[in-house]
């Protein structure tokens, strides 16, 4: 199953009030990317990979490989997804500083 059709298995009503379900939805996959989103189970909690790659195209064409050990429902996993995509484990000031490093053109040929 591909991001783009798990998102669209699930109760849209559900996920009305997220803009990042909405503009999922509405991205049209570009296919030719070989990256794969990987779920699995890591110190008891869903752990989601492989999202911060390429386009939104890119990553709603992407399949999704779920350890063969977790038993999830299709709204778990969206959530664990969508979650992970999101800027889950960074604060506002951890994304500030992370853009200022990367538009100093001093520090660029560092961090690129």
């Amino acid at each position: 199953m591909t991001l783009r059709e798990l998102l669209q298995s699930v109760d849209a009503e559900t996920y009305a009030s997220i803009p990042l379900y909405e503009k999922l939805l509405k991205t049209k996959p570009e296919y030719g990317s070989s990256n794969r989103i990987k779920v699995k189970v890591l110190n008891g909690e869903i752990a989601v990979s492989n999202v911060h790659v390429g386009s939104l195209g890119d990553i709603v064409a992407c399949p999704i490989d779920v350890a063969p050990d977790l038993q999830v429902t299709k709204m778990q996993l969206l959530d664990a997804i969508l979650n992970e995509m999101s800027h889950e484990g960074f604060t506002e000031t951890d994304a500030d500083d992370f853009w200022d490093d990367m538009m100093d053109l001093r520090k660029a040929k560092n961090i690129r």
